[in-house]
C-alpha cells in the first residue's frame, strides 16, 4: 500500500461530492480524504498500487487544481 499527499484548491463538501464518484470508482484506491480544515486542502488517498496518475489525472479531469507533496 501507498499512502499519497496532494494539495489541492477543493473547498467545500460540494466540491468532494463531485469528486466522490470520480475517486470511489478509481479501481486502485482504497480510501481517500480531504482536509478542509488545512488551508492547502489535502488530499490523502491509500493506493493498493504506485498507479499515482491515476488519482492526479481524475482530480485535474474535474477542474480542480492538484500537487503532489513530496
Amino acid at each position: 500500500m501507498t499512502i499519497v499527499k496532494y494539495k489541492t484548491n477543493i473547498q467545500c463538501t460540494g466540491c468532494i461530492k463531485s469528486l466522490t464518484p470520480v475517486l470511489n470508482n478509481l479501481d486502485n484506491i482504497d480510501s481517500w480524504k480531504v482536509d478542509l480544515d488545512h488551508q492547502d486542502r489535502f488530499l490523502e488517498v491509500e493506493l493498493d498500487d504506485d498507479k499515482k496518475d491515476v488519482v492526479f489525472n481524475a482530480v485535474k479531469g474535474l477542474g480542480f487544481e492538484i500537487e503532489e507533496i513530496q
